[in-house]
């Protein structure tokens, strides 16, 4: 699987060249004013997390971009995908060890700056180095996928801009030890840790199998449930290939398979609603297995988003209005 977005390739095609020496410039600048007046300091491993909101993001983010890559982390609430991929970036920011900084946007109460980012499903993540923003990838991904493009993301900030991020001071500030002590210890948390870890490595059916090990026991786990649901979406679109999953679905708007794949691209993608539009216009056109096939799938992927997500619950009542 291939998150939109995902590669750094282009990023030095994001800005002419004379607007990446000036960004370069000013970058330089800063640095040399913040050694004058004494240096930022260590910071704290918890300092490598902040919230963001649109009255601190200039300060935050713009003006920090010229110290340190801020990588940006748009999310909500009611986001079950957000939850998964949020710790990944979190733990991530703390292992790369001040080579960048994470800034958490809450979509909800943020909505300018999610639409001056042009976000169009979440979770989404970008990045400001020197001022500049980059789109990094929307959806779901990997944790190999996400270290290569934060890998990418570093180099081309230290390469083009002189960035080789924060000093960090293990020792400094409360809450990382406390962090590090943390250990499973519900009765199916190793089963649960063991399937998150298959997922950060990619291995969906590891993941799928560990959490399927935790519903054999216990049926009405929830968490196992839902990362069930996103692990087997996953492990589906791994596989494919887009271009010609999508061509298909243009081509036969009735072929039940063709719909039912193209609507577990849309929603890796982060496009809920196009997901579950899609398999609800089918169910209006198709009949007997093959409307029971596509009913299913949407069902399924009611489970990855979550009970609680409005989207969940507007696209149950159209499926009610196209079956009956």
């Amino acid at each position: 699987m291939q998150p939109r977005n995902m590669s750094m390739s282009g990023v030095v095609d994001l800005a002419a060249v004379k607007a990446a020496q000036e960004a370069k410039a000013k970058a330089e600048q800063t640095r040399a004013e913040t050694a004058r007046q004494g240096g930022a300091g260590a910071v704290s491993p918890a300092d490598l997390v902040i919230d963001v909101d649109e009255a601190g993001f200039e300060r935050e983010v713009l003006q920090r971009s010229a110290e340190v890559p801020v990588v940006i982390d748009f999310w909500a609430e009611w986001c079950q995908p957000c939850k998964q991929l949020s710790p990944v970036l979190e733990r991530l920011a703390v292992e790369y060890d001040g080579r960048f900084l994470l800034a958490k946007i809450d979509v909800d109460a943020n909505q300018m700056l999610m639409q001056q980012f042009g976000v169009q499903g979440i979770p989404a993540v970008f990045a400001v180095v020197a001022g500049q923003a980059l789109p990094l990838f929307q959806g779901a991904a990997s944790e190999a996928q996400i270290r290569q493009t934060l890998d990418q993301l570093v180099q081309v900030a230290e390469q083009r801009f002189g960035l080789t991020g924060l000093t960090v001071d293990a020792d400094a500030g409360p809450g990382a030890p406390e962090a590090a002590e943390a250990e499973p210890v519900g009765p199916y948390d190793a089963l649960l840790e063991a399937a998150v870890r298959a997922l950060d490595a990619g291995d969906f059916g590891g993941a799928v199998q560990a959490y399927k090990n935790v519903l054999a026991e216990d049926p009405g786990n929830s968490e196992a449930r839902l990362g069930l649901a996103q692990a087997e979406l996953l492990q589906r679109v791994g596989g494919m290939d887009p271009q010609r999953v999508r061509a298909d679905a243009a081509a036969s708007p009735k072929d039940a398979a063709a719909q039912i794949a193209a609507a577990d691209l849309d929603l890796v993608g982060g496009h809920v609603e196009d997901a579950f539009g899609r398999l609800i216009d089918t169910v209006r056109i198709t009949a007997g297995d093959d409307r029971d096939a596509v009913r299913v799938r949407l069902l399924e992927l009611f489970e990855v988003v979550g009970p609680d997500d409005p989207r969940v619950a507007a696209a149950r009542r159209a499926l009610a209005r196209a079956l009956f």
